[in-house]
This record gives structure tokens, C-alpha cells and sequence, in this order.
């Protein structure tokens, strides 16, 4: 009989774990997924920032979805953020009228992401928000948050889910206006400053 050594050398390293994927960057993203406003809307915003690690790298291969009312706090009905042609099943893209509330964004190289999309107005008792779901590498089950657009202090402090996060975290939920219908939202996954994400039961 023959014996096999099957102990470990000391110089050799065991194999690094490996979270499966990201996958998604392949198929999911699709071209105009971050203008969801139509082109030329007067309530249009832009919301971008940057995904980063618990080490504060940026991440060049999340995923963001982010869903938002219309200006009158109106949640959309139409159809058509990915329109395909019937006969060839090719991306027709929006149809640049109607608003669909609804976009998909990879991050770019530099862990960068943006959309276009109508500033949200209010519903019920809430402050405006967007509703945004991350992916990225490492996470198992993506994350899900908000953001709120600054602006209306009152609206803020009388919104019940932000009445809920503690006073030094609140921050991490609402952009920063730099003005111009522009607005910076950084989406930090954990460590210092990371962003509150919400768990729907």
C-alpha cells in the first residue's frame, strides 16, 4: 500500500476565500439606466457619488437601482425603462416621455455613479426620498437605503424613519446640495460613516 503525504509545506499559503461574483455587471446594466427623468424635464435632478469599501476604496463594480415618486409625490405606473423591440428583442431604450420612477447604474472604473431623475415629492407623512438598492462584491444580499434631499428642515425632522436613526447617523441618509440641481451622496458600505441601510420585514 501506497502512503500519500497529505500534510501542508509551510511555505505554502492555504487559498484565499472568494465571495461569488459580482456577476451582475454583465447582463443587468443597461445603456440610459441612470436617465430616468425625461430629457429636458424642468424638476430634474442629478444625485451621484461614489460606492466605497470599510476602507473608504471605491468599488468600480456596483450595482445601484434607485426608484423615486415624481415631483407631485406620484409613483409611477408607466411602463418602459427597458423597452425592447418585439420582432429582434434589441434595448429600444426610455421612450424620453414618460417617467418610469426607475434606473439601474454601474459604478465606472473609479467607483463613480450618477442618474438623472425628477426631484421626488412628498408622500404621506415622509420627507422626499429616493429609494436605492446597492450590490456590490462581498455583499451576499444587497443593501437597501434612502436618500434625502436637503432643503426642507421641517419636512426632515417630522419624517418618521429618519426619527428613528440616531442623531449622529441621520446625516448618512441625506445628500449634500452643491447646488444647481446637483446633489452628492456617498454610499459607504461600512466603517466610519457608514450609511444607514434599512431592513424591510
Amino acid at each position: 500500500m501506497t502512503k500519500i503525504d497529505t500534510s501542508v509545506p509551510e511555505n505554502v499559503l492555504p487559498t484565499p476565500s472568494h465571495t461569488v461574483g459580482p456577476f451582475y455587471g454583465y447582463a443587468l446594466p443597461f445603456r440610459g439606466g441612470e436617465d430616468i427623468a425625461p430629457p429636458g424635464h424642468p424638476d430634474t435632478v442629478t444625485v451621484h457619488g461614489y460606492v466605497l469599501d470599510g476602507e473608504g476604496r471605491p468599488l468600480p463594480d456596483a450595482l445601484i437601482e434607485v426608484w423615486g415618486p415624481d415631483s407631485e409625490g406620484r409613483v409611477p405606473a408607466a411602463d418602459g425603462s427597458m423597452r425592447r423591440d418585439p420582432a429582434t428583442g434589441t434595448y429600444l431604450g426610455r421612450n424620453g416621455v414618460e417617467f418610469t420612477g426607475w434606473g439601474r447604474i454601474q459604478t465606472d472604473a473609479d467607483g463613480h455613479w450618477y442618474v438623472r431623475t425628477l426631484r421626488p415629492g412628498a408622500r404621506g407623512q415622509s420627507a422626499p426620498y429616493l429609494s436605492v438598492c446597492v450590490f456590490a462584491r462581498g455583499l451576499l444580499v444587497h443593501l437597501f437605503t434612502r436618500i434625502y434631499l436637503p432643503g426642507d428642515d421641517p419636512a426632515l425632522a417630522a419624517d418618521p424613519l429618519l426619527a428613528r436613526v440616531p442623531g449622529d447617523r441621520r446625516d448618512t441618509l441625506v445628500a449634500k446640495d452643491e447646488g444647481h440641481g446637483t446633489y452628492r451622496f456617498d454610499i459607504r458600505l461600512q466603517g466610519e460613516g457608514e450609511t444607514v441601510f434599512l431592513e424591510y420585514t
